[in-house]
């Protein structure tokens, strides 16, 4: 599988790479084997940079991510991590406060996420992840949704992982955000290697081509993309199917019908196509797929190998369904 160097650092990444927060337990439970046979499947496909957060599963995701790939040779594989959330143990059984769902995943409450952005957090929260994971460096951290915690995060959480970055812990840093305006800042004002981008440039939202990509290019910086399918949508796009984590819009359901329409009339399934579009990109290095069993990640990377003929995005051109400025895959 080709790999990309992240920016400027020593950091490299495949094309296709391994989202964990599904085995973390997102929305629902995964089983501890199908969650270790996921990463496997990853691997034998060729997939060497896996994603992770301490918010993923109370801590969950890093645990069974470091399992699965404590085998492996620790120069063959990429592990990004995030901080931003530190977990504080809650005192209480944990059995008695588990609800369902913490914040989005199925696990016991058996920790507090608190949000610190602030140098000695970062540390701390790198330090933990370490422990989790199971490593002895990171290579790729990033700032978690600092979307509310900017002054804090460009004041103190970013040198910290700068001074990290220099200290050999983390090979490379950045930030990680559902947004494109403060992702461009980070890039004209910091010295971050790379940006990960969800849900900002995919065939339902290329917002990303305004300011977000031109500027990586423009600095020799690089971008993952994350959330190519919108959350569901672009994976089956129906009626109920969610567009950002909430019910589509009927318009932006019709319009994800309409690519799928042309997709198919090339003989290309949406997803593929959904896939396939950021790459084309200079400035995108790889894109990041949520992978919860086996059968999902051999299934994105045979999608990911599918020819996709110039005339498809030519007719979603015509049909007024891809942005006409900007890059042209």
């Amino acid at each position: 599988m080709r790999r990309n160097r992240l920016g400027t650092s020593a950091v490299e990444v495949t094309e296709l790479s391994f989202g964990a927060a599904a085995i973390g337990n997102l929305f629902r439970e995964v089983d501890p084997a199908q969650a270790a046979a996921a990463v496997d499947a990853a691997w034998d496909e060729g997939v060497r940079y896996f994603d992770t957060a301490p918010h993923y599963g109370l801590g969950l995701s890093e645990r069974r991510l470091g399992a699965a790939l404590r085998h492996r040779p620790r120069d063959s594989y990429v592990v990004s991590t995030k901080v931003g959330r530190l977990l504080d143990p809650l005192p209480a059984d944990p059995i008695a406060s588990f609800d369902g769902l913490s914040e989005g995943f199925a696990v016991p409450a058996t920790h507090r996420r608190r949000w610190d952005f602030s140098a000695d957090g970062v540390r701390r929260s790198i330090e933990d992840s370490l422990e989790r994971l199971g490593l002895d460096h990171i290579d790729i951290a990033y700032l978690h949704d600092p979307d509310d915690h900017a002054e804090s995060a460009f004041r103190e959480a970013y040198p910290a992982l700068e001074k990290l970055r220099s200290e050999g812990v983390v090979g490379a840093i950045g930030a990680g955000m559902n947004q494109t305006a403060m992702l461009t800042r980070f890039l004209r004002d910091t010295d971050v290697d790379t940006v990960l981008c969800a849900g900002r440039y995919t065939l339902l939202d290329q917002s990303a081509l305004a300011e977000l990509l031109p500027e990586a290019t423009a600095r020799g910086r690089s971008v993952v993309v994350g959330g190519v399918f919108n959350s569901g949508l672009l994976a089956d796009p129906r009626p109920g199917a969610t567009y950002d984590y909430t019910a589509a819009p009927l318009t932006v359901l019709d319009r994800a019908l309409r690519i799928k329409a042309v997709a198919e009339g090339h003989g290309v399934p949406l997803r593929a196509a959904a896939l396939r579009y950021p790459l084309a990109h200079p400035a995108v290095a790889t894109v990041l797929v949520g992978t919860r069993s086996p059968d999902e990640m051999r299934d994105a990377a045979d999608l990911l190998s599918r020819e996709i003929p110039d005339a498809l995005w030519d007719e979603l051109r015509a049909e007024g369904l891809l942005t006409e400025d900007g890059h042209r895959p």
